[in-house]
């Protein structure tokens, strides 16, 4: 039986794609083991599938002044002793890391124990976890054909990311039910990532009263970003983070309201789902969100707001010429060469142990 680490965390975007490759190791026999930081959110979203889950410390290098740059180098170290003792008990045939900053000592070690690695960069250009990485990778994937010129001649292999197959088989009619939505207004989805959004957060509630004349909303608001005063509400419903039922939602969206996270955008397209993205400010990031928006919008697939544009009637405006339109948008997601993700990084997999 071959053995392969999963590793990455952080985010849920750091994740997902990882499980959306479980299906297939498992039909494969594979040995699957999982390496993450003790508490990040990798380690609730990766124990319900019933994979060995090893814990290392994880520390994260800033850009910008903060007390833990004095400690978190402490954690890295930890992290990197841990990480070796993993590969040198477990023995995994390969490893497929994707990304953040604790799958950078696993990688490393993986390296040193001469294991082949496979890492994944899901957004136009590579982050700083996955830069430190790329020395010691045996293959990159990667999702944009303008990612390429950014990598390894050798290793970079354009795969797409990784897609949960079970999100393209949801029921509008259980979501509805779910709900409690009526069938007479279409519904928008808004997504602020595993984390939450607060900028988008707010920019929808603030215009909730006109929204809903036109249309109900799910609102996937994010951890502790409940707002209470508007639970009792008539065609709005909020979770902070939703599992079984995603793909229901999915089914029964007819627009999407979302960051620009590689992953989640990817995750769009397949379901061919109409969508307004709101990237990440550039202020508060290096601007991955904003490049991946944009290469979307040039391809047809999205309508770009930028957060520092955004007003409440821009926002509205914006939001009924997106539903008006909706049909061209879902013929160019139709019309795309997305290719088949999974396939060929299971491939590369293969061709590796």
């Amino acid at each position: 039986m071959k053995r392969i680490i999963l590793t990455g965390g952080g985010t849920a975007g750091h994740v997902t794609p990882n499980i959306a490759l479980l299906p297939r190791l498992k039909e494969l026999k594979y040995d699957i083991h999982y390496i993450g930081s003790y508490n990040g959110i990798e380690k609730e979203l990766i124990e319900q599938f019933a994979i060995p889950y090893h814990g290392i410390a994880t520390g994260k290098l800033r850009r910008y002044f903060s007390v833990r740059n004095f400690t978190d180098p402490f954690r890295v170290l930890k992290g990197m002793n841990e990480a070796r003792k993993l590969v040198k008990i477990l023995k995994p045939d390969i490893v497929f890391s994707k990304g953040g900053f604790v799958s950078v000592p696993v990688v490393l070690a993986a390296k040193q124990k001469h294991v082949p690695t496979i890492i994944h960069e899901s957004d136009m250009t590579p982050g700083l976890a996955n830069k430190l990485s790329l020395s010691s990778a045996t293959k990159v994937c990667c999702n944009f054909p303008e990612t390429l010129k950014h990598l390894p001649d050798g290793k970079a292999v354009l795969t797409g990311s990784p897609i949960r197959q079970e999100l393209l088989s949801g029921d509008k009619y259980k979501a509805r039910e779910f709900l409690k939505f009526t069938s007479d207004k279409p519904v928008i989805m808004v997504v602020g990532g595993s984390l939450g959004a607060v900028a988008v957060n707010e920019a929808v509630r603030r215009i909730l009263p006109e929204l809903l004349k036109s249309y109900q909303v799910i609102h996937l608001c994010g951890k502790g970003k409940i707002d209470e005063s508007l639970k009792n509400l008539n065609g709005y419903v909020q979770f902070e983070y939703i599992k079984e039922e995603l793909r229901h939602l999915f089914a029964l969206t007819d627009l999407v309201i979302s960051r620009a996270g590689a992953n989640a955008i990817c995750e769009l397209l397949a379901l061919h789902k109409p969508n307004l993205l709101i990237p990440l400010s550039a202020n508060a990031s290096r601007g991955d969100q904003i490049l991946n928006a944009r290469s979307f919008e040039r391809q047809g697939f999205s309508v770009v707001l930028e957060e520092e544009e955004i007003n409440d009637g821009l926002l509205l405006k914006t939001i009924h010429n997106l539903y008006e339109n909706r049909d061209s948008y879902i013929t160019a997601m139709k019309n795309s060469s997305q290719q088949n993700s999974i396939d060929t990084i299971i491939d590369l997999i293969e061709s590796l142990t």
